[in-house]
Parts: structure tokens; sequence; C-alpha cells
């Protein structure tokens, strides 16, 4: 067994214990921490940090998410450090609320229930658990899916608030070549068994906040966001919500009907689907109060006093890089935006 090692968390003052033969990142996971984090592949910078004292050891990573200059200075991406002595780690970007209120990352095996085409490029897919037969997370949060035949897995958003009927619904984005992608149009079937781990991700509605909501999502950005808007419709929400979804055309409007009937539990909220390549000539008569054009331009033009709201986005990261210098411009706080930026997996420099 490999040597452990506590690492403590500031200005939380957390203690974990690592093994060297684990990132920190997973060991927080395995023992229900829920630090800050995003791709859990070296790609992005959401779990950065500063190491105030100790050895760590850093696996490849991309000098996007880490330049040279930080490494040098004691900044570490917590997804690819390994622990070889007692650590004392400062964070950088954390929700206390969101840490301490963490869940174990556990494995579970589950059977196909259904897999629907939404669009010629997204899918429903709903997956029974088999065991254990309770999977614990927050609405919004993600799974691992391992890829079968392979060692590798696939990250993918639950739409769900919860599990109580047994069962994980997921919307996926398929991707011409991609790894998952391809076995789910040419060998998955309904029945066949998959292993998920999880859950993972801190895109998770903060309720203790009672400021206006902003979603902004697109493609299979959905999927957080249903589960987040299906939370609040099942805690009986009168929060004021307003969520921008965009779409290349029509036809690429997803999950219409569950959207119509969230609209009947939640008292004070407005969907406002955004068009950006072509419409029907009436539009938006089949969605009023429906628009034409970039998700984030819609989001800049009707949304001139953001400061009071909080911003969740999600979705493909053009849509992500575009959003944050909206809101940046419309002098949105930092700690008022949240986002979870769908990456495609692929090798780190």
């Amino acid at each position: 067994m490999a040597d452990e090692h506590v690492v403590r968390f500031e200005p939380v003052g957390i203690e974990i214990k690592a093994a060297e033969d684990e990132t920190v990142l997973d060991a927080a996971f395995r023992q229900g921490i829920s630090l800050m984090h995003g791709c859990r592949e070296g790609q992005c910078s959401a779990c950065k940090a500063f190491v105030l004292d100790g050895d760590v050891q850093m696996g490849r990573y991309s000098t996007f998410a880490l330049a040279d200059y930080e490494s040098d200075e004691g900044y570490i991406l917590m997804c690819r450090a390994h622990a070889y002595g007692d650590l004392e780690i400062e964070l950088e970007n954390y929700d206390e609320d969101m840490i301490r209120s963490g869940l174990p990352v556990v494995t579970a095996q589950t059977t196909i229930a259904s897999v629907t085409e939404l669009t010629h490029d997204i899918v429903h897919v709903r997956l029974a658990l088999d065991e254990p037969s309770a999977f614990r997370f927050h609405p919004g949060q993600y799974i691992d899916i391992a890829v079968p035949g392979t060692d590798v897995s696939r990250s993918f958003s639950m739409a769900c608030a919860n599990q109580a009927d047994g069962i994980l619904d997921l919307i996926i984005k398929k991707y011409p070549g991609g790894l998952f992608s391809e076995k789910l149009a040419t060998e998955l079937k309904v029945g066949d068994a998959l292993t998920v781990t999880g859950p993972y991700g801190a895109f998770t509605l903060r309720v203790s906040s009672d400021r206006r909501l902003v979603f902004v999502a697109g493609g299979a950005g959905m999927s957080a966001l249903l589960a987040l808007l299906r939370q609040m419709a099942d805690s009986g929400s009168d929060r004021e919500v307003v969520y921008y979804y965009g779409a290349r055309n029509e036809a690429d409007l997803i999950m219409t009907t569950e959207i119509a009937a969230l609209a009947e539990a939640l008292p004070n909220f407005t969907y406002v689907p955004c068009l950006s390549e072509s419409w029907p000539e009436d539009w938006p008569a089949t969605f009023p109060g429906g628009a034409t054009g970039l998700v984030t331009e819609v989001l800049r033009e009707r949304e001139p006093n953001l400061r009071a709201c909080d911003v969740y986005l999600c979705g493909p990261p053009p849509m992500i890089d575009a959003a944050l210098p909206v809101l940046e411009g419309l002098g949105v706080p930092t700690d008022q935006v949240f986002y979870d930026k769908f990456t495609i997996t692929a090798a780190a420099d």
C-alpha cells in the first residue's frame, strides 16, 4: 500500500489523508470533501491552489491551465498533484459550505434503460441503478462512465434532481469520432451494463442566496440546468429565474415538454430560447419571448442589471468563453458567477 500523508487545506482548516499513488483531488473526493474542480485532467485551472508547505509532485498537465511561472511560484493543480509528505495547501477558489457538504465518490453498476434521439447530435440516456441501488448526489453534478472495452471514462452531467425512481438521466452530445459517442451509436443498446463513478462537480445551486437567478446554456448544457430547475420545482421554490438556451435552429431545441412542465411548477420562471442560425418566419410565435442571435448576445441585450443576480453557465467552451467577458463587462461579481464548461477529452500538452 502506498504511503499516506496528511493534507491540510487553508483557510478552511480541513484535513484529509492522501496516498502517494492518488491525486490530492481524488483523495478529497474519497473522503467526501468537495473541492473546487473542473476537467480533472489538468486542462483547466478550476482546482489551482498554492502550496504553503510540503513536497508535491505533479503529473502531466497543460501549461494553459498552469503557467510555468505559476508553478515556479508554488501553485499546483490538485487534480495532478501527488503528496510525498504532509502538505499545507491554500485554496484559491472555494465555497466552504460546498466543501463541507461534499459526498463520497462511489462506483455503481447500471443498466441502460432507454436511449432517445433528441436531435441529430444529442441523445437522452436513462441509466437504471443496479448496485448499489442508492446513489447520492447534488443536482448539477456529473458522473464518469467507464467506456466498455477500454480503460478510460467520459464525464456527463446528470439532468435529474434525485434518483428516487432508481434512474439517472443524462443528456449527451455525440461528437464525431468520440470514443463513447461511437459506442453509443453503433454498439451500446438497452439492457447493456455500464459502470459509473461519482458524484463530481461543484455546479450546484447556492440555496442560501435569494438573488434573482439567470441560467445560460447551449447544447447538452441543458442537462445540469434542468437538474437545478427540477430541484427548485421539487422544493417549491418561488425564486425568480430566467433561462436562456442557445440553439442553432428550432429543431435543436430540446426537452421542451419538460421545460413547459417546469414553467407550470415554478411561478417565477421564464424560458428564452435563442436561435442563432435560422428560425421560422413566425418566430417566436411557438415560443413567446424567444430571441434570435447568439445566446451571449441576447444575454447582453436583455440583462443590463446582472449585478444583482446569480448567473449559472453550462455548455461548450466557446459559449462559456464568450459569456464570461460579457458578465465582467456588466459588472457581475465573480462570486456570483458559476459555470460548468464541457471540455472534449484530449491529451494534455
